[in-house]
């Protein structure tokens, strides 16, 4: 019914119209995109056939953008660090190029925040993102630009990455979909910083989108060949699906009590799913929880099976020059001459205390380890468990560093590599989204997509900003 050319212009136009307010595309390929629609429309109007070409390409046309971390050829790949910003990528990440050859055509790149661990993407590169149903709150990190991008209607599809909660917060705070594979599904190659050691285990790369339908295509294209681990061609019965709900971590000394708002949506759900599947949603207390945070630490600074240490994030900030030294730069910001965000320089001094305790270092890998029996044994084959995405809707800019570890309640799924999608839930008084993460046992990602898509139907989904 439309040209791709005339679907491509109307998210130039759509960029150029917002994205001053909200700072999420760094840098565009405009001109680029719309040489390859009109190639598109070339082989559409040449007709080889629709089943061919669907078959061929599953995403042709499809406008996308993505996270400046990944290398996406011709445009630049700083992770948000002033001493790489004339890096520019000279090839494409595997799951870039995976895109672009089922079809799609990438209209840019979008902000991160410094080294991708921080959850307001925010750096000294190219500024703040801003949030577009409230340009005064954050939009989650890292993969922040691909959350506002994709919220503000200036995008189809997001790639991502998350190794804290980097997908599904920014999907949280944005009120769009975001899923987090299980582990070792799709590739991390081409981005930066990339995982070393122990945490290429915890590292996942995933699709963010506005639509539900639209999570399970992009991650077939993404997985590739990998696609074969998980079971998306079996038909989910979602009155068989065995439902758990844990409503908060238990009461963690160093994360927000969850807000009223996001416990009363997840009630909603949870009546909705026995009114209308008819099933028993299960509640449950998962004691190991409540150290949810000091588990992620621990296990993401232990050693791998060969031994290897894990990378230190002072050895990044320096990116292969000298390694940074916080206090020093902590001295520098302080004075405004630091060329890093404060987080970033406050995540360089804690990374020290981590390693003084390793006995109490130890026993928490093993609770980890522990934790993730538990949550195996309980989701088992069929099982899918509700639980709040972040303990509170998005926070004003700057609060985050008051509360450093909220973070805690998704970085747990990424330890115990587990697949999670998160789902909106509409928009609560404030005008700001709400929404839940769906978990399931390792490579049972069919069950999350398919609950996802019903609580899309069921509450409405993704929000236009301004709408309400």
């Amino acid at each position: 019914q439309v040209t791709c050319v005339e679907v491509v212009e109307a998210y130039v136009e759509r960029i150029k119209e917002v994205n001053p307010l909200i700072n999420a595309v760094v840098k565009d390929r405009f001109e680029e995109a719309l040489q390859e629609a009109q190639q598109v429309d070339k082989l559409l109007s040449e007709g080889p056939g629709d089943d061919y070409l669907e078959e061929k390409f599953p995403l042709l046309g499809v406008p996308i953008t993505v996270k400046e971390a990944f290398s996406l050829y011709g445009m630049p790949n700083t992770s948000g660090l002033v001493n790489r910003r004339n890096v520019i990528a000279t090839s494409d990440a595997t799951v870039v190029s995976r895109l672009k050859q089922a079809g799609a055509i990438p209209l840019g790149v979008t902000n991160c925040s410094e080294l991708c661990m921080w959850y307001e993407s925010s750096n000294r590169v190219y500024g703040r993102t801003n949030n577009p149903y409230d340009l005064q709150r954050i939009v989650g990190g890292s993969s922040g630009g691909e959350g506002s991008v994709l919220a503000a209607a200036c995008s189809v599809i997001g790639v991502g990455s998350d190794i804290g909660g980097s997908i599904r917060m920014p999907a949280f705070f944005n009120g769009v979909f975001g899923h987090k594979p299980t582990t070792g599904v799709v590739p991390n190659d081409g981005q930066f910083p990339n995982a070393h050691g122990v945490r290429t285990s915890y590292l996942c790369t995933g699709p963010m989108c506005r639509y539900a339908e639209d999570l399970e295509p992009v991650l077939r294209v993404m997985a590739g060949p990998g696609v074969s681990k998980l079971k998306l061609n079996e038909k989910v019965s979602l009155e068989k699906i065995k439902f758990h709900c844990m409503d908060h971590d238990g009461g963690s000394i160093f994360v927000s009590p969850v807000d009223k708002e996001i416990l009363q949506a997840q009630k909603k759900v949870v009546e909705h799913l026995e009114s209308d599947l008819g099933v028993q949603v299960q509640r449950v207390a998962i004691h190991k929880m409540k150290y949810s945070f000091q588990i992620w630490s621990a296990m993401m600074s232990s050693k791998d099976s060969k031994g290897q240490e894990a990378q230190r994030f002072t050895d990044l900030l320096g990116d292969h020059g000298k390694p940074v030294w916080p206090l020093w730069e902590l001295m520098k910001w302080l004075v405004g001459m630091s060329s890093h965000t404060l987080p970033a320089i406050a995540l360089g001094l804690t990374e020290k205390l981590v390693n003084l305790n390793l006995s109490g270092k130890a026993k928490l890998v093993s609770m980890g380890k522990s934790l993730q029996e538990e949550m195996e044994a309980l989701l088992g084959p069929d099982g899918v468990l509700l639980y709040p995405s972040h303990p509170t809707i998005a926070p004003k800019h700057h609060s985050p560093i008051c509360m450093p570890f909220n973070f805690a309640y998704t970085a747990i799924f990424n330890v115990l590599g587990l697949p999670v999608t998160q789902c909106p839930l509409g928009l609560g008084s404030e005008g700001l989204p709400l929404g839940i993460q769906l978990v399931a046992a390792a490579y049972n990602d069919h069950l999350t997509l398919a609950v996802a898509r019903y609580l899309e139907k069921a509450f409405g989904g993704w929000v236009l900003p301004g709408k309400v």
